[in-house]
């Protein structure tokens, strides 16, 4: 038996969730996986994992050896890069997560750069609104928005986000613009209709934070669709800057009550110690680093070079 090779297997079973995926992800037939699995509980002399038709979980014993796998085969690749005959060479499989809207505007172009910059380099991509853990997830980098929990992992600040209230010219043309947070009362407010959704927009914070009623002729689930409604001029909307940076950088769109926003909340990747990060997972960090500050910040609306009279 290749020990080294039943490892990878056991590593990646645990890491996918099934046997069928793991074998996917080796270019494995499954028999082939349950093969490796057996043998090497065999020489281990211990169950790793209990399994039946439906489900599959981890023995204590397995979930020890799983932790110190992982790390081995971290230390492994690592070695091979400094060894020289891979160094700086990315390839291999990167698995990212970040939240859909987010992910979608500003990681999902930056994963297809480096898929072209880098032949080897496969990116899987989970977007996802609600916050994943990447060890159980089997996944390398992750975008969070907003406070990080206390965890093991490593959190570098990409850039701010804040809640922004904004509207079209031709809305602000055809309904005047709101001079104070209560005036939105007189207005056609676009509301989130996602879980957790109220019929009040919050300004201010502490002693001065206030709750403004708002209604108006559409309400949905999804951000872009409200965002997209907002430019046609249908009415106000309450977004989240990056959502809508380029598009007031356009002038597609007007920033409304500036004075009266919340406090920004930070936008951070996060991975695993950084003495464990193979070079897929670096370049792919030091990428977003050095372009989503960028793109998420908001920017006054580019001003059209006069005519000379």
């Amino acid at each position: 038996m290749d020990k080294l090779r039943a490892i990878t297997t056991f590593v990646r079973i645990v890491e996918r969730g099934s046997l069928t995926a793991a074998a996917a992800a080796q270019d494995m037939s499954s028999p082939a996986v349950v093969r490796q699995l057996a043998g090497l509980e065999r020489a281990l002399d211990v169950r790793l994992l209990n399994r039946t038709t439906r489900r599959m979980a981890l023995t204590d014993e397995g979930r020890d050896y799983y932790e110190r796998c992982k790390r081995i085969l971290a230390e492994l690749e690592e070695a091979d890069a400094a060894a020289g005959n891979r160094r700086g060479r990315v390839r291999g499989e990167l698995r990212v997560t970040a939240p859909v809207l987010f992910g979608r505007m500003h990681v999902a172009p930056l994963a297809a750069d480096s898929a072209r910059r880098y032949p080897d380099l496969a990116i899987d991509l989970l977007l996802v609104d609600r916050v994943v853990s990447l060890l159980d997830e089997g996944l390398d980098v992750g975008v969070r928005i907003g406070a990080l929990a206390d965890s093991s992992l490593v959190a570098r600040p990409l850039g701010e986000v804040r809640r922004v209230i904004c509207a079209s010219p031709r809305y602000l043309a055809r309904a005047g613009t709101p001079r104070s947070p209560g005036e939105l009362r007189e207005h056609a407010c676009l509301r989130f209709a996602g879980l957790g959704s109220t019929r009040e927009w919050t300004f201010g914070a502490g002693a001065r934070r206030m709750a403004v009623p708002v209604r108006g002729p559409l309400s949905a689930n999804h951000a872009d669709v409200l965002i997209e409604a907002c430019v046609d001029g249908l009415g106000i909307g309450n977004f989240l800057s990056y959502q809508v940076a380029p598009l007031v950088a356009s002038g597609r769109l007007v920033l409304l009550l500036e004075e009266h926003g919340p406090a920004p909340v930070s936008v951070s990747i996060v991975y695993p110690h950084a003495r464990l990060l193979p070079a897929r997972s670096q370049r792919f960090i030091d990428w977003l680093r050095e372009r989503v500050p960028q793109r998420i910040a908001l920017r006054p609306p580019r001003r059209r070079p006069s005519r000379a009279g």
